[in-house]
């Protein structure tokens, strides 16, 4: 009776602990506004409607992505990426296909959106800048490269994806429908020559500190850390000329342990009041075709898919097939 006890009692332990070693699903991201967002406007109400517990982690670290997969070890099991190395990952094997009988993929835009991914969010490379540290503040591309008319520390994007190269491009002079495929010679001989006044950020939180502490006063960011750099305090000047669109996008690595739950969360991030929810929050533009319907008209105008007058879609297919190819020439330009 005693070791039947004992049994049962494990049993009983076993069936308690599975639930909730199921309901444990993890998202990673890069940190910041951006990923506090996503956690109150996705993550919290996902475990509040489907009592799936939602853990945070990050940043994003392609090269962790690998190694988990690589290692049939994968602990994260929602992912936000960029848009190019989704489409790359991808056909690679680094990824599940998505289960479109659990998303909705008829509501998503059709551009962020492939077997392996769907849009998290859509953004735009901006020129940002601290107006009370600086005089004037750039307005283009060519303001940005000038040290001469605007001198001192500018913040560019530290990892090779698009936006930097586009810009170094339109700077010197390159019509925005020739910009594809990018001019690689011409892009680092601009670049260079700012190349000594230049400060990466790696993250979206650390270009909103560069900024805001004038260390860098203006620089190419996303458009969402100047409107949450706005709501700080600090006095903010975005110019939308010639922004460089993309969007992040939501990806679940191969080998995932809870490949149902990350579907369902999946599904639930880009619904279309997670999506309006998280546009509110950040000034990124929700991938749901239906969110503008519900949030507010003044906001809505404020979105980055509502700039297009000079607007410039990066091209994420080119960049998913020469990505290897470009980052291994960016990171030896940088590392001279």
């Amino acid at each position: 009776m005693k070791s039947t006890s004992i049994v049962a009692a494990c049993a009983v332990l076993l069936i308690m602990a599975s639930p909730a070693a199921a309901a444990d699903l993890v998202f990673s991201s890069w940190g910041g506004t951006t990923q506090d967002a996503q956690k109150a406007a996705w993550a919290d109400k996902f475990t509040a409607k489907a009592g799936v517990n939602v853990v945070q982690d990050g940043p994003t670290d392609y090269g962790k992505i690998k190694a988990m997969v690589e290692a049939n070890s994968v602990t994260w099991d929602v992912v936000d990426v960029e848009g190019d190395y989704a489409a790359q990952a991808g056909p690679k094997g680094l990824l599940e296909k998505l289960d479109f009988g659990v998303i909705d993929k008829s509501k998503l835009d059709p551009r962020f959106v492939t077997d392996y991914s769907v849009g998290s969010f859509y953004y735009s490379f901006v020129i940002g800048c601290n107006a009370d540290a600086v005089a004037t503040c750039p307005k283009t591309w060519a303001d940005l490269f000038d040290t001469t008319k605007f001198p001192g520390k500018r913040t560019f994007y530290k990892w090779s994806a698009p936006g930097v190269i586009e810009a170094a491009l339109l700077a010197d002079g390159v019509p925005a429908d020739k910009l594809y495929p990018l001019d690689l010679d011409r892009a680092f001989k601009k670049l260079d020559t700012i190349k000594a006044d230049i400060i990466w950020w790696s993250g979206g939180a650390q270009s909103q500190q560069l900024i805001a502490s004038a260390e860098a006063p203006f620089g190419s960011v996303w458009n969402g850390r100047m409107t949450a750099l706005a709501k700080t305090g600090v006095k903010v000047e975005t110019s939308w000329e010639q922004n460089i669109t993309a969007a992040d996008s939501l990806v679940v690595p191969k080998g995932t342990k809870n490949k149902d739950a990350a579907m369902q969360f999946i599904a639930f991030a880009t619904s279309a009041q997670a999506q309006a929810d998280m546009a509110a929050a950040t000034g990124y533009a929700p991938i749901n075709l239906d969110s503008a319907k519900i949030m507010d008209a003044e906001t809505v105008k404020t979105l980055p898919d509502q700039q297009k007058a000079s607007q410039i879609n990066a091209d994420m297919a080119y960049w998913a097939t020469n990505r290897d190819a470009i980052g291994e020439r960016w990171y030896a330009w940088q590392a001279k």
